[in-house]
Parts: C-alpha cells; sequence; structure tokens
C-alpha cells in the first residue's frame, strides 16, 4: 500500500496550510488559509482516498 502522510504535507505546505499542533493520538490541527479552517491530518495516511479528503478539506483542488 502506497504512504501519502508526506505527499499530502508537501502538498499542504505548498498551499499555504500550516502546522498548528499536535492532536490526539497521531493526529495533527492544520490550518487552511483558503478556507480560514483548521483540520486533522492523520499520522499514518495509507489509501489515496483519505488524502484526498483531507485535499478537499484544506480547499485545494488536487487529487492523488
Amino acid at each position: 500500500m502506497a504512504e501519502y502522510e508526506k505527499k499530502v504535507r508537501k502538498k499542504l505546505a505548498e498551499y499555504g496550510c500550516s502546522f498548528l499542533r499536535h492532536g490526539k493520538g497521531d493526529h495533527d490541527m492544520w490550518h487552511s488559509p483558503l478556507t480560514n479552517q483548521n483540520f486533522p491530518v492523520d499520522g499514518e495516511i495509507k489509501s489515496r482516498h483519505m488524502a484526498n479528503v483531507i485535499m478537499k478539506q484544506a480547499g485545494i483542488d488536487h487529487h492523488f
């Protein structure tokens, strides 16, 4: 199975999203300037579907 965690974090940084804090478990909280909302990013993103959900929450039109 592919590991999408590094790809997702790199793409978030490209669009100006910023790390806020560590959340519960292995989740981190990020902030998107595009949607002006906070959203969780899992520490282990193993499916492209979850990676795409995170992109959508961040307001980024990118699909893995």
